[in-house]
């Protein structure tokens, strides 16, 4: 399977199982295109009568640049076979009772009343709680029980707003810190926060202890106080940018991303990426909303083509700022066209509800944050374990593969089969296809990958 495609002046070919990405000329595009459906002989007639305006297209060129396509079909860098379907199901197999990471409820309540909040401003459906140190305590040696043989552990802080526990979070993380040389693990932590709360004891136990910090930060300030605002209807980001700012310079300017969320007011995203670079934030992300498709927030059919047209316009603007000497990093546009994830990761996804699950403050276990409060995916408990087996047997049957949609789809290895959560909330069922958020996915990959094949021509 091949996908080519025409994006920054260049001519792209992807082969899909192999990864190999062509950068090739108009010809040996055209040539490309039709090499599987039309014979040798009828392909060159019809290339050399459309390109018989160039002098430089002659029937051996023709026949030559056939011959080269040909020689990489051979060596597997061109209309290559699938060889990972019949290890879909084993490789998922292999990590069954494995968990890795833990996504914390550390609080479920938050102090700020954002009106597209997918977590009903951080209650999840349910009650307002803090979660209390032995809970949490338990989740980690819940964590390091079940890992098996892993070393390095993951665990996200998350909420509603996780530093209105903070005083819990340092008593954990150094009750991690012990834990970790006893049972030959290492942690890495993560903290979401808002920033309304981010003070000089904040700023140096996550410089000190969090591997990622993710801010939220909506762009420009209109569209980030017209949702992001405290219970008396405030916007926060006159509040919090000078936080973030001081946070960012006191961790180098690394080991952070500035999350920013896109909606039906804002799917001109890129003016709110501007915005964020003005503030002086290089690590940058903004993400489709999560919301029910009545929700006012919700992304509309008429805002595609809007979007897809914003995701091609930030490329320009991190090629033109990466010619500058002033390159920033945006989350769905890092690729390694060199190596990339393992297979396994590729055709298995994110394994939520399996290698991942999210903790509530009771203690709960769910597949992830998203399914949080929804009854029927309630997994368990850090104390019994998985309970709920029929639910988990569903997410292991999660990959690339279950979904017939994804049959002929080329980016199906880089998306592995999607988000589970957003399948299940546009379908019905985890193994479900998003179809809006697969557009979104397909113009974010031709990009990125157009943005590293550029990079490697300058090279």
């Amino acid at each position: 399977m091949i996908h080519c495609y025409k994006l920054g002046g260049l001519n792209i070919v992807l082969d899909t199982f192999s990864g190999s990405v062509h950068v090739v000329d108009e010809v040996a595009y055209d040539l490309i295109e039709g090499f599987e459906n039309t014979e040798k002989e009828a392909l060159i007639d019809l290339l050399f009568e459309k390109h018989k305006g160039n002098p430089e297209v002659t029937r051996d060129e023709l026949l030559d640049c056939y011959e080269q396509v040909l020689e990489l079909k051979e060596m597997g860098k061109l209309f290559s076979p699938d060889p990972f379907k019949p290890l879909a199901g084993e490789l998922k197999q292999k990590t069954s009772g494995v968990v890795k990471a833990l996504c914390l409820h550390v609080a479920h309540t938050c102090n700020l009343n954002c009106a597209y909040c997918f977590a009903s401003q951080g209650k999840y459906q349910g009650e307002r709680a803090i979660m209390s140190l032995d809970v949490a305590k338990r989740a980690l040696d819940f964590l390091i029980e079940n890992s098996g043989t892993r070393k390095n552990l993951e665990v996200d802080f998350f909420g509603g707003e996780p530093l209105m526990n903070f005083d819990m979070l340092k008593e954990l993380v150094s009750y991690a810190r012990e834990r970790e040389k006893e049972a030959g693990k290492h942690f890495r932590f993560t903290l979401t926060t808002n920033g309304v709360l981010i003070d000089d004891d904040v700023i140096d136990f996550a410089n000190r202890e969090m591997s990622n910090v993710v801010l939220s930060l909506d762009g420009r300030k209109e569209i980030h106080d017209h949702f992001r605002v405290d219970y008396q209807g405030k916007g926060s980001w006159e509040k919090i940018v000078p936080k973030f700012q001081k946070l960012v310079e006191a961790r180098g300017g690394k080991g952070y991303y500035m999350r920013g969320t896109f909606t039906h007011r804002n799917p001109d995203f890129v003016k709110d990426i501007e915005e964020m670079l003005r503030l002086g934030f290089t690590e940058l992300s903004m993400e489709p909303v999560v919301c029910a498709p009545d929700d006012p927030s919700a992304l509309t059919k008429e805002d595609l083509p809007i979007v897809l047209e914003q995701y091609e316009k930030l490329a320009e603007l991190m090629a033109e700022k990466r010619k500058e000497g002033k390159p920033f990093t945006f989350y769905h546009y890092m690729i390694d066209l060199k190596g990339g994830p393992c297979i396994y990761k590729r055709v298995s996804g994110c394994g939520s509800g399996t290698e991942y699950m999210a903790v509530t403050p009771w203690g709960d276990l769910y597949p992830c944050h998203q399914f949080v409060g929804d009854e029927k995916f309630l997994l368990g408990n850090i104390w019994e374990g998985v309970k709920n087996t029929a639910i988990q047997d569903e997410f292991m049957a999660c990959n690339v593969y279950s979904r017939p949609e994804c049959e002929t789809c080329w980016a199906k290895l880089y998306c592995s089969g999607g988000c589970a959560a957003n399948a299940y909330h546009a379908t019905g069922s985890v193994t479900g296809i998003y179809e809006y958020g697969c557009k979104l996915f397909r113009k974010r990959m031709e990009c990125a990958i157009m943005l590293e094949a550029s990079k490697s021509l300058e090279e």
